[in-house]
């Protein structure tokens, strides 16, 4: 691994003897990026390097792509190929799944004249053949295209491994953080959220923020705070209590609408101030109050004076920044809502499921379903984060009520397949998006009294104490999936 710092002053030679495979095969790539230097960040170089690709000739892009092996080849390829193919198992295929990627890939290099490419890190055998298959109705064009973007990814996965973020590394060389939680601030008329994009599944259109509420977590890290651990010296410690001052004042003086902004803001200003810090990690999570009504002449209305703490979901969002050099890199954002809880009291089904020995539970192919969901999101490009240009941002509201509607939509299999389609449809509405995550429970009513007579209604008690759970994240290449498989259905029909 090289550092940033490193990979600026090294010479013309050594700098493309270091990129030659970020790009497979195509040393061309950094031999123009070499001119670009210095580089402010991982994706300042990485853009770069795609700048210089999107700007080359259509022989040169073709060739680039050429440079690619097939997956599940047994042929001579660059060591970064090898070791991507080996994650997922490509290095490990049976005769028969040797036998069926030949196969595959061949149909593909017939119709199209160059390798199928996909970037397959944290993707399965199964999805990448999957992939193959699907992509084979595409056009030469539109392969083209998608072949190119799979490489932008797959030479971002490279630069990654390649390049040493300072501080980013740090937790394999010894953990050297501390920090302070639970700092809670509250502000009146925050500057209101406005302008967002509308979406079918919501009627949400802003934040007033009249009552801004935020609990936040801070940790920040650094090698020069190592003598305070092993030698007893506070010289460079920040005390925590100034940590929580920090967070609070500087409340006051952030003139944004989010969580997000306001981290991110926090972050950047507490790395300028102490410049012996090198990462910072935050995490924000929103106190929400409710609006309640007052009675008025002209009958009941909102207050804008009196509001309701909520017990309900709330907002979250991370942000982790690290000091690279002269810059300040964010190298971690995530948004998210916490603490959905969702009942469904008819319209769910689990039936199927393995049947042996050790099963106890019926099958049922109508029950209520009582779901926990904290919902994740990661954005394309950062800076959409922040909120500063509203249409471009992704409101925990909104997200919730997809969540809602998509539930009241789907005669629900099972709660995978749940957080499956709400995924793909928060991605169909917010493309800014590049993943949605899901951490998912069931905590599901155990039934007391199924039969009343002349209703349709039971009675239910709190289930036992061990309850099922789910993690899953949902990509564009799923919402791709899920577009052609929907397609497909209705042509079928």
């Amino acid at each position: 691994m090289v550092t940033l710092d490193e990979l600026d002053k090294v010479s013309h030679d050594k700098f493309v003897e270091l990129l030659k495979d970020i790009f497979e095969h195509s040393p061309w790539v950094p031999d123009k990026a070499w001119t670009y230097r210095p580089f402010n960040s991982l994706t300042d170089l990485h853009e770069k390097m795609v700048l210089i690709v999107k700007e080359a000739t259509y022989e040169e892009k073709l060739g680039l792509i050429q440079a690619h092996p097939n997956l599940g080849t047994r042929l001579e390829m660059s060591g970064a190929s090898e070791q991507e193919q080996a994650g997922v198992g490509l290095n490990q295929l049976t005769t028969e799944e040797f036998v069926q990627f030949s196969a595959l890939n061949k149909q593909y290099m017939d119709k199209f004249g160059f390798p199928f490419i996909m970037a397959v890190k944290g993707q399965s055998k199964t999805i990448i053949y999957e992939s193959m298959q699907q992509r084979m109705n595409h056009s030469e064009s539109e392969e083209f295209e998608t072949a190119l973007n799979e490489i932008e990814k797959i030479a971002y996965f490279r630069l990654k491994d390649l390049i040493k973020i300072r501080g980013a590394h740090m937790s394999k060389q010894r953990t050297v953080s501390y920090g302070k939680g639970n700092v809670f601030a509250y502000r009146t008329f925050l500057a209101p959220l406005e302008g967002i994009k509308q979406i079918p599944e919501s009627d949400f259109i802003g934040r007033s923020n009249t009552v801004f509420g935020v609990n936040v977590k801070m940790e920040v890290g650094g090698q020069k705070l190592l003598p305070s651990f092993t030698e007893g010296d506070n010289s460079l410690v920040v005390a925590t209590d100034s940590m929580k001052n920090f967070v609070q004042r500087h409340l006051g003086s952030y003139e944004g609408s989010t969580i997000e902004g306001f981290l991110q803001y926090v972050a950047e200003e507490f790395l300028k101030k102490y410049d012996h810090i090198d990462t910072i990690k935050l995490i924000g999570e929103e106190v929400p109050f409710e609006l309640t009504k007052t009675a008025s002449a002209n009958g009941l209305t909102q207050s804008d004076l009196v509001f309701k703490h909520s017990r309900n979901e709330k907002a979250v969002a991370t942000i982790e920044m690290v000091r690279n050099g002269e810059t300040i890199d964010i190298v971690h954002q995530s948004s998210g809502v916490l603490d959905l809880q969702l009942i469904k009291v008819r319209g769910n089904s689990f039936v199927g499921f393995i049947r042996d020995e050790y099963t106890t539970l019926p099958e049922d192919s109508n029950r209520p379903l009582f779901i926990y969901l904290n919902i994740g999101w990661e954005y394309e490009d950062i800076e959409d984060s922040a909120g500063s240009a509203p249409h471009s941002y992704v409101c925990a509201e909104q997200v919730r009520d997809i969540a809602t509607s998509v539930f009241h939509e789907l005669e629900t299999p099972s709660i995978q397949y749940l957080i499956y389609l709400i995924g793909c449809r928060v991605l169909e509405r917010f493309p800014q998006l590049r993943e949605v995550s899901f951490q998912s429970q069931n905590h599901t009513w155990d039934p007391v009294v199924e039969e009343i007579p002349n209703s349709e209604g039971k009675v239910y008690t709190e289930p036992r104490p061990p309850y099922g759970f789910q993690h899953f994240a949902v990509t564009k290449e799923d919402l791709e999936t899920s577009k052609e498989l929907s397609e497909t259905m209705k042509i079928s029909k």
